[in-house]
């Protein structure tokens, strides 16, 4: 770590130097920090000039909201001086964001022009600073509350997953990984509310603990996201964003409801938020319990329920100096393993259970084994909390923020049948993580950011069982980021250099396969330290032809550092159904990059296209040993067929391309489709290994939709009706070697949905309900991406693998509340 505070300190002063030295132009003195006269302006209709009450204000990086009275005005009495981004947003038009100096005294006059998509929406993952979505050149995607609650998801990723150009690895509907551009795992980070989530990350067969709920909306970088974050971000960034902060003088609240047909989910959440004077906070609790799946082919899948109770939120102050708050986050889920085994006569799967004398049994699950709520072994337990804080100081004409975190991950793993209560599997990950970025004063138009983060992590062994070794992770890194506005021509670049270090304790075991104070009879883990060391780097522009078209290139180099599972596991791994062996010796992956993409927005046509090209040096992936004599079946172990991870040079292409055409007069009609491609490739590699495993099948998806604000002569609001299909295209280019992946059909899956806000004789929400179903048609199909796929042959149908979730009807209930 001795060349991050050198590094760090170059990039300090030379951030002063910038803000030091003279302009062409004699620069104000620097303000001292003092108290702005009040914010305050009017939003109306720019045809109309009719006022919009109930339009939404908001200030991202302040977070600092207000929103409109009857006559279209708004006020803020507590915002600092400076120059910021403001976002105003109103149902039915396009959301404007206009950098404003809250000094000027000036009532501000912001006109909306009715609209069916949001132009003008504001991002804050991926950039030093809140920025609009269009003018960024890094690709980036939002999905918002709208449709996450217009979705039929099962848990957070699963409620992203039919983004364009974003997929998910599945180990049954509870558990869920999210996949970008083709690459998962440690090459794509997940934050809560921009704050890094750091469980088991390396682990596929279990989810990313963050409560669904909870969710305001989805940011997603679809490129490197190293340049903030650090190693692990080459695939992309998932942000998980909480709800904007209440208004000053408010207290609200909302009960929300779930139920889902198939599999019996029952959702509830309940929270309360509120602004008094500057003392903000939200708090939320949840809870989910969901039964076997079904499928046309498997029936319901044994083993397949979860259950979920969750608690989320925050207390702070919001003021004139900026905003300071605690944060905490508590997830905990226990879920069931499929394992897949079934009868040979009656392709009923099986189940393991105690003879009473210290023996297994497997027999063939009852129609009783199959209701209700139970849980089975193997099944496993999450329990992850963070407690961290979120500051935002204004010093002048810059900003500090500091967000620092503490987090416990306890994963645990429960497999054998004559102890249940026995962890075969527990893992305890401590991780202590920070950021800080500090923005220094806008020179010549440049606006400039500099920063460090990183985190200090370690994970011990406390089950009878081993698949990774203990380990200590410390990694950190400085970066330098900046970006101006030439007229219609945006740009943007940084650099950023990273270290980390992995250290592995070794781990013997005696003829009990018990850990020992000394070398005993058997090596499981042998300890090593690796150091990584890297530099990130980026830059891009985008340039606003028109008011409608906007073209962005980027060019980005990524680092990943392999995770402890590609580097020391040696053990079955219940969840992926394998045995898996990793190499100490294994390098950094590093990445370069190319994005390029064309947006346009009318009035009634909004199209939008990304592509890409990434090459990866040193690409990590797990591939199937053979026998001794390199050819036949692969090399089981413990009765698992055994992975090592390898490395080679890979290519992926590809992209997205969507449109949305919403005719005149007929704005309330939309027809949409999307289409999502990745082709990556080993280079310099025989046929059978030439694909990378696990990539996405292509993608079409398409849909007709029709939205009303007002139902005339009803209280009905915001009436929607859709219906669609999704193809997913067979997976033909798939790593064939040694068995490790075989061939997926193609097929398609036809959606509706239906959902309204009842309103009271005032026009506002008494509450909004949302009816969903998904797979209409009961297809059944196997996804490319799903690890049940490999699991056994079924005698009784021909039939290998388990196979994805069967039809779905989804309700929802959200019930807004208000508190004097």
């Amino acid at each position: 770590m001795s060349r991050l505070p050198i590094t760090l300190s170059l990039l300090l002063a030379a951030g002063a130097a910038v803000a030091q030295r003279p302009a062409a132009k004699p620069a104000s003195p620097t303000r001292p920090l003092v108290v702005a006269v009040p914010v305050t302006g009017r939003v109306f209709d720019q045809a109309t000039h009719e006022a919009l009450p109930g339009a939404t204000v908001l200030f991202p990086d302040l977070k600092q909201v207000s929103s409109t009275d009857v006559d279209g005005t708004f006020r803020f009495a507590n915002l600092p001086r400076g120059r910021f981004l403001m976002q105003v947003t109103f149902l039915g038009y396009s959301t404007v964001a206009r950098t404003v100096d809250t000094g000027t005294g000036q009532p501000l006059e912001i006109a909306l022009v009715p609209a069916s998509t949001e132009i003008g929406q504001v991002v804050v993952t991926g950039v030093s600073a809140s920025t609009e979505m269009r003018r960024s050149s890094v690709p980036t995607t939002v999905v918002n509350r709208t449709q996450l609650n217009q979705a039929a998801a099962t848990n957070a990723i699963d409620a992203i997953a039919h983004t364009p150009g974003v997929s998910q690895i599945t180990t049954g509907a509870g558990i869920s990984k999210p996949v970008i551009r083709g690459l998962s795992s440690n090459r794509v980070i997940t934050l809560n509310n921009g704050a890094k989530q750091e469980g088991q990350q390396w682990g596929d067969e279990h989810g990313i603990e963050i409560d669904e709920f909870s969710i305001d909306r989805a940011e997603i970088i679809k490129g490197p996201g190293s340049l903030l974050y650090g190693s692990d971000g080459m695939a992309g960034v998932v942000n998980f964003v909480a709800p904007d902060p209440v208004e000053n003088g408010k207290v609200i609240g909302s009960l929300a409801s779930n139920y889902q047909s198939n599999n019996h989910l029952q959702g509830y959440s309940v929270m309360n938020a509120g602004n008094l004077n500057g003392f903000n906070w939200l708090v939320r609790g949840s809870g989910k319990i969901a039964g076997d799946y079904r499928n046309r082919y498997d029936g319901r899948v044994y083993n397949s329920g979860f259950r979920e109770l969750d608690g989320n939120g925050y207390v702070g102050l919001n003021k004139s100096w900026g905003y300071s708050h605690l944060t905490f986050n508590t997830f905990n889920q226990q879920v069931g393993l499929v394992e897949g085994d079934r009868d040979s006569l009656t392709g009923r799967f099986i189940k393991q259970t105690s003879n009473g004398l210290d023996a297994v049994v497997e027999e063939p699950v009852s129609d009783s084994d199959l209701r209700g709520y139970g849980l089975a072994v193997p099944q496993q337990q999450i329990n992850h909390i963070r407690i961290g804080t979120d500051n935002n100081f204004i010093l002048g004409q810059s900003r500090l923020t500091l967000n620092v975190g503490w987090q416990q991950n306890l994963r645990r793993e429960f497999g054998n049948a004559l102890d249940i209560n026995e962890t075969s599997l527990f893992f305890q990950l401590r991780t202590f993580d920070y950021a800080l970025r500090y923005f220094l004063p806008e020179m010549n138009g440049w606006n400039t950011t500099v920063g460090l983060s990183g985190m200090d992590q370690s994970n011990v062994n406390k089950g009878v069982e081993f698949l990774i070794p203990a380990y200590r992770l410390l990694d950190g890194g400085v970066f330098g980021v900046t970006k101006k506005s030439f007229g219609k021509f945006d740009v943007s670049g940084g650099l950023r250099y990273d270290m980390r270090r992995i250290t592995a304790d070794p781990l013997y075991l005696d003829l009990y396969q018990r850990p020992t104070a000394a070398p005993g009879e058997q090596q499981k883990f042998a300890g090593f330290q690796s150091t990584f060391r890297n530099v990130s780097g980026s830059v891009g522009g985008s340039f606003s032809a028109t008011d409608k078209l906007v073209l962005k290139a980027n060019l980005s180099r990524g680092f990943r550092a392999p995770n402890i599972a590609e580097l020391g596991s040696n053990g079955k791994h219940e969840g992926t159904i394998r045995y898996e062996i990793g190499d100490p010796t294994l390098k950094a992956e590093t990445s370069l990059q190319l994005d390029a993409g064309i947006s346009y927005v009318s009035d009634h046509v909004s199209l939008n296209v990304d592509a890409f090209q990434n090459r990866i040096h040193n690409y990590v992936f797990p591939r199937a040993l053979l026998n001794t004599a390199g050819t036949g079946d692969s090399i089981a172990i413990t009765g698992d067929r055994a992975f090592l991870y390898e490395q080679g040079d890979a290519r992926l292409y590809g992209g997205e391309a969507s449109i949305d055409i919403h005719p005149h007069p007929l704005d309330w009609l939309h027809f949409e489709s999307s289409y999502s491609m990745v082709r990556a490739v080993q280079l310099n590699q025989p046929e059978g290994q030439r694909y990378l495993p696990f990539i996405p099948a292509d993608r079409v998806q398409s849909e007709v939709r029709v939205n009303f604000r007002k139902v005339p002569h009803s209280r009905l609001g915001n009436l929607y009706a859709r219906a669609g299909i999704e193809h997913t295209f067979a997976q033909n280019r798939f790593y064939s070697a040694f068995e490790t992946e075989t061939r997926t059909p193609g097929y398609t899956l036809f959606n509706a949905g239906l959902g309204t806000d009842v309103l009271n004789a005032n026009a506002k929400t008494l509450f909004s309900v949302f009816l969903t179903g998904t797979n209409l048609f009961d297809v059944g199909y196997q996804s490319h991406l799903s690890r049940l796929k490999y699991a056994a042959y079924n005698a009784s149908n021909g039939r290998t693998g388990v196979f994805n979730m069967g039809r779905n009807m989804s309700v929802k209930l959200v019930i807004p509340l208000s508190f004097k």
